[in-house]
């Protein structure tokens, strides 16, 4: 069947299944008060993996739920394989399922393979002439081996070993299950219903290593396409054959406004990275060459023409003389003056917008282990763990921290990276052993999940309420987190990425003297973590930072602390 693209003001969604590659055409949608995609088009054929990427809010899910076929657009068409297989950001509930009813719900179809080929059997073998059954069998056959039925049982522990959950009672119900068990789980299922082309949104959140890994190694021999977003930079670096930049007039490519949102690179985030520097190094030249521009038109506007060519008369020349130079003088500087403000304006029209600033923290409050007092040249030590414990969940820890440290934490999920930050912030109780603050410690903590009890606030409203300090503080939008229009929205309407930084902020408002980050690139733009990276490394105060992220774990300079499990630890 050829395609036929209707116009625009008809979006139109083709699901067949002779079609192998997925396509968006033009696709726009519209939200109250704003565009959110604008002429989105993009094309996935076969084996090629391509990873959305853009700010918060710039429409990455709400694209991968047009694709999938939950959301219809405003305008544009979707084209698609019949056997989409979809992994949403936000899981669905499973009320009353155990973990082997979800895994058999996904292999549900090449299970049925083999009653069919049952069947075809029992009907040969009253009818062996039946040409018909002959070629059902056949038919049935090879989509069972092609579809590994004889090895499904093997599949689905070879998933859940390389998910991190092989040790999970399959009786377990999923309610049960941690966040990240369920999380997983999702993933699990997908991988297991083997659809021809997938659509994950962010597949890596809750994953370690080696579950990141594993997906690595099944994303790149997946014979479909596979369209996906993630803020995983390493995984995108490894996983993606191409990105497509959802950014629209905010970038450094994009500088000039265009109307078609969605810039295409080759490659994986490396190559992503090279591509941005190179166009932000012209942003920045062209930029500085029309604000050079702006200000010699300036100078030329705000010429007197009074008093320009002033002098310009030889003395010599009679006074009608002097009158005619005068006259041409004023008509040619009043030319000039003309044409610069005329200059001025087109410049205005046209207008390369600054590039923004980079993210930064306010200063913090001086501290050298005495409250009030001037920081002091040599580290202090301000907090220590003695076999501190919590059963089941950390296993003893010994350790000492000092102004300006840097800390990062590893270990594999259950490991008790959480439960460590917790002790540290003083929200877990220890079981056994010491934790000494020194008084006067301010501490501040980015949660590995945001916890928001009223999502029917606004976002402005969040972020206030959460301030230690009365008075005036910089607005969300002044620390470039949010624009204006996202401020006055509710928090229940923000994607998890905007109200990350709804959190965020409160930390750079009022930066803490000891700042504990839980996973802090988890749902973060790809650009602003790495601003978040770059404004750590200038950050005064002392830093304990726990993540899976194997970019940001791969350039950290800092201490260390690799954490196992604790013996009690189950599932």
């Amino acid at each position: 069947m050829a395609e036929q693209h209707l116009p625009a003001a008809h979006p139109r969604s083709v699901t067949a299944g002779h079609l192998r590659y997925l396509r968006l055409a033009a696709v726009t949608l519209r939200y109250p008060g704003r565009r959110l995609l604008s002429d989105v088009s993009l094309t996935v054929s076969p084996g090629q993996r391509t990873g959305l990427i853009g700010e918060n809010g710039a429409g990455k899910s709400t694209l991968l739920r047009i694709a999938a076929g939950r959301l219809t657009p405003d305008s544009g068409s979707v084209y698609r394989p019949e056997s989409v297989g979809f992994l949403q950001q936000e899981m669905a509930s499973a009320p009353g399922l155990s973990v082997d009813r979800v895994l058999e719900a996904a292999v549900a179809p090449v299970r049925s393979l083999e009653a069919d080929l049952a069947a075809l059997a029992e009907r040969l073998g009253t009818a062996p002439d039946d040409s018909t059954a002959a070629e059902a069998y056949d038919q049935v056959l090879q989509e069972a081996e092609h579809s590994g039925l004889w090895s499904l049982d093997a599949r689905i522990a070879v998933v859940m070993d390389g998910l991190g959950l092989g040790t999970v009672p399959r009786s377990r119900p999923v309610s049960a299950l941690s966040g990240g068990q369920r999380r997983r789980l999702s993933l699990a299922a997908v991988l297991l219903e083997r659809p021809f082309a997938l659509l994950l949104d962010e597949p890596t959140n809750h994953l370690d290593d080696g579950a990141v890994g594993f997906l690595v190694a099944e994303l790149s021999t997946w014979p479909g396409p596979v369209l996906m977003t993630s803020h995983d930079r390493w995984f995108l670096d490894a996983a993606a054959t191409g990105l497509v930049d959802l950014d629209s007039g905010s970038g450094p490519e994009s500088y000039s406004g265009p109307s078609v949102q969605g810039i295409h690179y080759s490659g994986g985030y490396s190559e992503y990275l090279r591509a941005r520097a190179g166009a932000r190094s012209r942003w920045n030249e062209a930029w500085r060459a029309q604000e050079a521009e702006r200000q010699r038109l300036q100078r030329i506007a705000d010429v007197d023409g009074r008093t320009v060519f002033h002098t310009t008369a030889p003395k010599t020349e009679v006074r009608g003389a002097r009158k005619f130079y005068s006259d041409k003088a004023a008509k040619t500087v009043g030319g000039r003056v003309q044409s610069a403000r005329r200059g001025l304006a087109e410049l205005e029209r046209s207008a390369v917008p600054a590039p923004p600033p980079p993210l930064r923290f306010a200063g913090i409050p001086a501290f050298d282990g005495r409250p009030g007092s001037a920081l002091s040249s040599e580290p202090e030590e301000i907090l220590c763990l003695a076999e501190t414990r919590v059963s089941g969940r950390l296993s003893p820890q010994t350790l000492v921290l000092r102004t300006g440290g840097r800390l990062l934490v590893e270990g594999a999920n259950g490991a008790g990276k959480s439960t460590l930050l917790g002790l540290l912030a003083g929200t877990v109780a220890p079981d056994s052993g010491e934790v000494v603050r020194t008084a006067g410690l301010t501490v501040g903590m980015l949660h590995q999940e945001d916890r928001w009890p009223d999502l029917a606030v606004t976002a402005g409203e969040a972020y206030r309420s959460r301030l230690a300090e009365p008075g005036p503080a910089p607005s969300l939008a002044e620390l470039g987190l949010l624009h204006p229009g996202e401020e006055e929205q509710r928090l229940g309407e923000l994607s998890p990425g905007q109200r990350r930084r709804v959190a965020l902020a409160v930390l750079l408002a009022e930066p803490p003297q000891l700042l504990l980050l839980d996973e802090p690139t988890n749902h973060l733009s790809l650009a602003l973590a790495g601003e978040l990276e770059q404004a750590l490394a200038d950050y005064p105060g002392t830093v304990v930072l726990a993540s899976h992220d194997h970019w940001l774990r791969r350039r950290w300079t800092g201490s260390r602390l690799s954490l196992a499990a604790p013996d009690s630890q189950a599932g």
